[in-house]
Order: structure tokens, then C-alpha cells, then sequence
């Protein structure tokens, strides 16, 4: 239920962000975008630092990006957002490819950090969804904010939240042996190095293909392993 609630939350708010969107100047909605993306650079380096393996780190990161950029993931779901945004949404060509960076931005936001799985995992093994019906309303806040800048790609973003929460959920008996407090401190970790990557591109700052650098997140219970 927490997963259900929560994806819909995000589906709402963007929905409701991206209606105003066109009501808010687009000098203003350009400062805002900025600093929401200088937000999420101070909150990616708070939760880099909370790592405790540098060299953990750094690998999970290389060999992530290998296998994004090798599979070019960023590209791939540029493409199909770019896709759905031809077929289904009446843009302006000014307004062509928001419906990209704004899915991408919200769900990397909204898919990294503790609460995600730790909330999950409290769902699927205790039946206790408070955290994930916590998460729901800080998503929602963030989600309408982000919204109103980057427009209705944000809504969309409620499928990846629900699939991987409702999957950490249903699968929380067999993962929680492998989802230590370390475990955990780690992949947030490194999702926090994606974060800042996503800030300083939501800044104007940089054009990091933040999607081929997604996989390094699913590495470090992998590579615990061999440590």
C-alpha cells in the first residue's frame, strides 16, 4: 500500500505542478530550476560523505558506467520518453524534451535515499508503511515544485517509484539478509554521487548523462561481497 500511495502522490502533484507551469514566467521558472539543482548538490554531498569505502565507491561508479554507457541507458530512455512526448503530448518547440529531464530528474531523485528502502523493506516485512507514507509526502512537495519547472515528465515518474519500491516490498523477506545498515549506507552513497551529477546538470552547470551512470547503484552489495 505504501508503494501504491506513494506513486500516486508523485502522479498527482506533477500533474498539478506542471498545470501552473505555464502560469509562471520562464525567467522565474529558470532560477527555480537552478535552485532546486543547487538543493540536490548540497543533499548529494551529505550523502557521499556517509560512505564509509571510498575505493567501494569509485569502483561501483566505473563499472557502473561502463555498463550504462556500453548499453547507453540515458540515451535509450531519452528516446522513449522523446517517443511518448510525440505521440501523446502537445509541446511547443521551446518546450521539446522536458518531458525527458523531468522524468529522469524525478526519478532520480525520488529513488535515491534511505527511506526507499528502508521504508520498503519495513512494508514488506512488517506490514508498517509509515515511512514510505512519510517519503510520499516529501516526494509530493518536491515532486510539485519540480514540476512546475520542469513540467509533466515528473508525473511519469510514479512508475519507476512504485516498481521499485512495490518490488523491494514484495521481495523484502529474501533481500533484507543482504540489505545491511552498511549495505545500505553504501548504495546511498553512491546514488548521492548521481545526485550531485543531476543538480549541477538541473544548475545549467554541466551535461552529465546521468542514466548511464545509473547502474552503478545495484554494485555495492556486489562488490561487499569481495571485500
Amino acid at each position: 500500500m505504501g508503494a501504491i500511495v506513494n506513486a500516486v502522490v508523485i502522479l498527482i502533484v506533477g500533474v498539478i505542478g506542471a498545470k501552473i507551469k505555464s502560469a509562471i514566467p520562464e525567467r522565474m521558472n529558470k532560477r527555480l530550476m537552478e535552485a532546486i539543482g543547487l538543493c540536490i548538490v548540497v543533499m548529494g554531498i551529505a550523502g557521499a560523505i556517509e560512505g564509509q569505502n571510498t575505493l567501494l565507491m569509485i569502483l561501483s561508479m566505473v563499472i557502473g558506467t561502463l555498463i550504462g554507457e556500453g548499453l547507453d541507458l540515458d540515451g535509450r530512455i531519452i528516446s522513449a520518453v522523446n517517443q511518448i512526448e510525440a505521440r501523446f503530448i502537445k509541446t511547443t518547440p521551446g518546450e521539446k524534451g522536458n518531458l525527458a529531464q523531468g522524468f529522469i530528474s524525478a526519478t532520480m531523485i525520488f529513488c535515491v535515499g534511505s527511506m526507499i528502502i528502508i521504508g520498503s523493506l519495513e512494508s514488506g516485512l512488517t506490514g508498517d508503511n509509515s515511512t514510505l507514507y512519510i517519503k510520499s509526502l516529501l516526494d509530493g512537495i518536491t515532486g510539485f515544485l519540480l514540476a512546475s519547472s520542469l513540467g509533466v515528465g515528473v508525473a511519469l515518474s510514479a512508475l519507476p517509484v512504485l516498481v521499485i519500491e512495490g518490488g523491494l516490498t514484495l521481495l523484502a523477506t529474501f533481500l533484507a539478509p543482504f540489505l545491511a545498515d552498511a549495505v545500505v549506507t553504501e548504495i546511498i552513497s553512491v546514488g548521492s554521487v548521481l545526485l550531485i551529477g543531476l543538480g549541477l546538470n538541473m544548475a545549467g552547470l554541466s551535461q552529465f548523462k546521468i542514466m548511464n551512470f545509473a547502474p552503478a547503484i545495484i554494485l555495492p552489495p556486489i562488490l561487499m561481497l569481495f571485500f
